[in-house]
């Protein structure tokens, strides 16, 4: 198949099944006026967020790399009117269009935007007894992914829910020799994972308006 044809059947499951809204298409059009990468996850892939975070029956949801709040939206409506969302995202300027982007949303009291380097932000949800989180998003640099994983496991629980973005790197990711820091990592945090016995794993390709990639799910385990 071609991508356009990934495009057109992308475009036709969003239709019937995820149709955007006035909140979210809001958001997509602030980021792009923001000047933002367009690299925020699908409607599919947002409303499949939004159906695993609403099946695990998440009343606290982590996210590590936030953009403009696309994927954060979709995530935060999946929780209880008192949930509880917190959002990581390194650089200011994509903070404060996610933080509008919430306020747009009506979900200001629900999910509230952190900035800063993920690696300094974790430590500190962790020394204030922030989690357990039931769900977690990483969708960040992917360099660091092991190291977000291995701290998500320290605010996670038994039961709890890890959803890891865009580990086939169009394929890339069966590559040992690679050299882009981006596979490296995403393979890295795929060792991890496999070798980890606190983890029970999948991985799945997709296709569609993104191109070639996929994403890992992983459940905590006792």
């Amino acid at each position: 198949m071609t991508q356009a044809q990934w495009n057109a059947v992308s475009d036709y499951l969003t239709d019937m099944l995820a149709p955007p809204d006035e909140a979210l298409t809001a958001a997509l059009a602030a980021a792009g006026a923001a000047g933002l990468p367009d690299i925020a996850v699908s409607p599919a892939e947002g409303k499949l967020l939004h159906l695993l975070a609403r099946t695990q029956g998440a009343r606290t949801v982590l996210e590590i790399g936030t953009l403009a709040g696309y994927s954060t939206i979709w995530l935060a409506r999946a929780l209880p009117p008192d949930g509880r969302l917190v959002t990581l995202e390194y650089e200011p300027a994509h903070a404060d269009v996610a933080r509008a982007n919430l306020a747009h949303a009506g979900l200001e009291s629900i999910a509230q935007v952190r900035t800063g380097a993920a690696l300094d932000l974790l430590p500190q949800l962790a020394e204030e007894g922030a989690g357990p989180f039931d769900f977690v998003f990483i969708d960040a640099d992917k360099k660091n992914n092991a190291r977000y994983v291995e701290w998500t496991l320290r605010l996670t629980r038994p039961g709890s829910l890890i959803v890891v973005d865009n580990v086939v790197r169009g394929g890339a990711v069966t590559d040992e020799t690679g050299t882009d820091p981006s596979v490296v990592g995403t393979r890295e945090m795929l060792d991890l994972v496999a070798r980890d016995p606190r983890l029970d794993a999948t991985a799945l390709q997709m296709v569609g308006p993104k191109g070639h990639d996929g994403m890992l799910l992983a459940r905590v385990v006792d």
